[in-house]
C-alpha cells in the first residue's frame, strides 16, 4: 500500500516494489533456492526502467504480482 501511496503522491517519480524471492545468502545460511543473480533480476529491471515506465507495481523475477 505504501508503494501505491508514494507512486500517486510523487508524480514524475517511478515508485515500485520488488520481491527478490528466496535467495541463497548468508542471511538464510545459504538455503535459498535461487542465486543472488536470480534474486536481483527484478531489482535491476526496476532500476533500469525508462522514464515513462510503470509505477505503483510489485514485481518479482517473473513479472508483475497482484497486490
Amino acid at each position: 500500500m505504501l508503494t501505491l501511496k508514494y507512486s500517486r503522491a510523487l508524480p514524475g517519480i517511478l515508485v515500485n516494489a520488488a520481491d527478490p524471492g528466496y535467495t541463497d545468502t548468508d542471511l538464510n545460511d545459504g538455503q535459498g533456492t535461487q542465486t543472488v543473480t536470480e534474486g536481483s533480476d527484478a531489482i535491476v529491471r526496476l532500476a533500469t526502467l525508462p522514464d515513462d515506465g510503470p509505477t505503483g507495481t510489485f514485481v518479482n523475477r517473473e513479472g508483475a504480482l497482484a497486490w
